[in-house]
């Protein structure tokens, strides 16, 4: 009787057809064709008439395989590449339905995942310091600013000194970093003497980065360009001596040759006629 009921199941599951997965599924687009040639309008109850050739040939409207494919809208709930927490992006779908959602990076931007974030980004401006988060790019320019330096050249204005206002300048000039006069602190202001220095930055009123300062000497380009072609002019006029000097040699050269010949044509004795 086992063998029988298992000899069933075994030929049920043989006929039965297989299944296939979703994500192996072929993808469903829509193409919408249209007669290149119009169809002509018939009477009432009756069927129009179709030329056997001309209204077979079709032109393509629309392929939705080709078109422009929509973007999903997410809501990160972290700090990462595309942006800080609690920002609206717009990714692929592929992106968001296979790294961002099933990591827990993203979330779908329902009324109450909206409401949830913007209360997150209130406490992050209004909220106290230490419960506040810095957002993606807070982190992008902390990390920027702990790698660099910031080399000032001094101008040869007996008036020069080095404040806020200057410092403002030479971040925003040299370094492409906007720092507003409440974010700054430099505790040397006025600097007149050349040497090393520091100022600290505020990124969003949270964290803190220490920037070193060189104030250099003034630099005129103007004379760096008039040095290099005193230079290049100096390079020639070595040149020259050189060529004058090869010159002189092939023409002593010149010389010896034709004294040679002529000693001897003159001690070749005449020929008998």
């Amino acid at each position: 009787m086992w063998s029988y009921l298992g000899h069933r199941f075994l030929q049920e599951l043989l006929v039965r057809p297989p299944v296939r997965g979703f994500s192996l599924s072929a993808a469903q687009n829509t193409v919408i064709v249209e007669r290149w040639w119009k169809v002509p309008l018939s009477e009432v109850g009756q069927e129009p008439r179709l030329h056997p050739r001309r209204h077979k040939i079709y032109k393509n409207v629309e392929d939705t395989k080709h078109s422009p494919q929509e973007k999903m809208e997410l809501i990160l709930t972290q700090n990462q590449k595309l942006g800080g927490r609690g920002d609206t992006v717009l990714v692929k779908k592929s992106v968001g339905r296979n790294k961002l959602l099933p990591q827990g990076l993203a979330v779908y931007p329902t009324p109450e995942n909206k409401q949830m974030f913007a209360e997150d980004l209130r406490l992050l401006r209004e909220g106290r310091p230490e419960d506040r988060i810095q957002t993606r790019t807070g982190q992008m320019t902390v990390e920027f600013l702990k790698s660099s330096t910031l080399n000032i050249n001094k101008m040869p204005s007996e008036e020069f000194q080095l404040n806020k206002e200057v410092l403002i300048r030479q971040f925003s000039k040299k370094l492409g970093v906007v720092v507003p006069p409440h974010a700054l602190n430099f505790p040397f202001e006025p600097v007149k003497d050349l040497g090393e220095y520091w100022c600290e930055v505020t990124v969003n009123g949270i964290d803190t980065v220490r920037v070193p300062i060189s104030l250099l000497p003034y630099r005129d380009r103007s004379a760096r360009h008039g040095a290099q072609t005193l230079k290049q002019a100096e390079e020639g006029a070595e040149s020259v001596p050189e060529e004058a000097e090869d010159a002189v040699s092939r023409s002593t050269a010149e010389e010896a040759a034709t004294t040679t010949q002529t000693e001897q044509n003159t001690t070749t004795p005449p020929e008998n006629k």
